[in-house]
């Protein structure tokens, strides 16, 4: 009984951080219901778009749901259940805010990515450290998740469909929709892929309960099961990012943002995706520990990749149809955050050095020198590119959270609701760094409190600054007056549009 209560009660606990948390935090943002969104002032027939609130959320769901929701939460199985914990209280208090405020500060914002908020919100020379660090991480997750489909279709095809046959074909989709209309490719061939996927979650999730096997999940507990010892803190938080906090969310939101029709959609479509991401890496976590031992999952993980388990685990519970299905679905998740990756970094850089996506040969510009870097970064090992991820992704949800937390000072709003998930974030990422191989690789106990010293220092300077830019604010000043109409406070986009 304390199983299903672990498992179960988990699901409904973010259904019901959905149904009532995100109230508080929808009311705390100040929702203009009649503002005109940027998809209508500034519609130009490639980004700017008005896209139904359905089809939004399910894009949205597919750009932020990579491999994240399904892999992080399969190896995140290996700490046992308490991953559930993680997964639940991460995403309803942090990783959903964060998708939120993110989204729907973009939209005031006239769709601005990551690095334009952070000059304006942070200080100016933030936008450029933050474009050089999210257009690295777009880069990497564009490049991983190009990598991670492609092994699991060579898995399910003729030998002389291997590996480098589906890197061609994924790049070929990723750079004919990083080029076209938004509502070109990725508006009409994404509730296909979101009809697959959440059709194999379904169909795991039953067949976990008719088949028994949800009984062999251990009963919720704080203990480390990790066969190898690796520290739940701060392991636990890069391992499972997607299903409970991801920067990677950060750079795919502001799409979304220029395609929304009403703000009040936001709470839906940004809030409501991460909810439904959460229920996917529950279901993936709990299937890991019905399947598998600690032992044995850690084996098949480092022999062939997380895919390897979600082979295995989608085969023994829905056969050899259902489990192709399923697997099919899983291949779906790394695509549709890999071709709006790439085309997310193509807008960052287009804002960033001003030229205007509109023509056709502008895109191209700026699309074919990334794809270009990305096909040199398929020569480096996977594993290595996969840890430099988990930490830039991590790193840029406390940027996107410490974005929020200036708004809404500035705007006089209750702060807290961002300020504390950034802050914890911030610790776990300065002692990751510290502690990783990757970074530094110092002694943990010596990393706790070198990384509670540097976050007090970061976090003091941050006070002292956002304090002194908002005592200098005036009653006219953008930074607390984008609820107002984009046609009176932004009069030359209309004139360049």
């Amino acid at each position: 009984m304390f199983l299903l209560i672990s498992f179960i009660g988990g699901i409904v606990l973010l259904v019901l951080g959905y149904v009532l948390y995100s109230q508080l935090i929808v009311k705390n943002f100040g929702v203009e219901t009649e503002r005109e969104t940027p998809a209508y002032v500034l519609e130009d027939g490639s980004d700017f778009i008005p896209m139904a609130e359905s089809k939004n959320w399910l894009i949205q769901l597919l750009n932020i749901a990579g491999t994240g929701p399904i892999f992080g939460p399969i190896m995140g199985a290996l700490y046992g259940p308490v991953a559930f914990i993680w997964i639940v209280i991460g995403n309803i208090f942090a990783g959903a805010v964060h998708d939120y405020y993110l989204g729907m500060i973009s939209l005031r914002n006239n769709g601005a990515h990551l690095p334009a908020l952070a000059g304006k919100y942070l200080g100016k020379p933030m936008k450029h450290v933050v474009n050089i660090f999210a257009s690295l991480l777009l880069l990497l997750v564009g490049t991983v998740f190009v990598t991670s489909p492609a092994s699991l279709l060579a898995n399910l095809t003729p030998a002389f469909m291997n590996n480098w046959f589906w890197v061609v074909i994924i790049f070929i989709y990723y750079f004919l929709s990083t080029m076209l209309p938004i509502d070109k490719i990725i508006g009409r061939i994404y509730p296909i892929f979101g009809a697959i996927l959440l059709l194999s979650c379904i169909g795991v999730l039953i067949t976990l309960f008719t088949s028994g096997n949800i009984a062999n999940v251990p009963e919720l507990n704080l203990q480390n099961m990790h066969p190898d010892g690796v520290s739940i803190i701060p392991g636990i938080f890069f391992t499972i990012s997607c299903g409970a906090m991801s920067g990677f969310h950060a750079t795919q939101s502001p799409i979304i943002s220029r395609t929304i029709q009403k703000e009040g959609q936001g709470r839906w479509v940004f809030y409501g995706a991460m909810i439904t991401e959460g229920v996917i890496a529950m279901i993936w976590a709990a299937a890991a520990m019905a399947l598998f031992d600690r032992v044995d999952l850690s084996a098949l993980i480092k022999a062939g990749t997380a895919s390897a388990a979600v082979s295995e685990i989608a085969l023994t519970l829905l056969g050899s149809v259902g489990g192709t299905i399923a697997i099919l679905g899983v291949i779906v998740l790394p695509i549709t955050s890999g071709d709006t990756a790439f085309r997310s970094l193509r807008m960052i850089i287009a804002d960033y050095i001003n030229l205007n996506q509109k023509p056709f040969k502008n895109r191209f510009a700026i699309s074919f020198p990334i794809f270009a870097m990305s096909t040199a970064l398929m020569f480096i090992d996977f594993n290595i590119l996969w840890r430099y991820f988990n930490w830039a992704n991590q790193t840029t949800a406390v940027i996107a959270l410490f974005v929020s937390t200036a708004y809404l000072i500035y705007k006089s709003a209750n702060y807290w609701v961002t300020l504390i998930p950034g802050v914890f974030m911030l610790y776990m990422v300065i002692l990751y760094l510290l502690t990783e191989k990757i970074g530094f690789g110092l002694e943990m106990q010596l990393s706790y409190y070198l990384s509670a010293a540097i976050t007090a220092v970061i976090l003091v300077v941050f006070i002292i600054y956002v304090r002194k830019t908002k005592e200098a604010l005036t009653k006219d000043s953008l930074l607390i007056n984008d609820h107002l109409p984009i046609k009176a406070i932004y009069p030359e986009l209309l004139s360049n549009n």
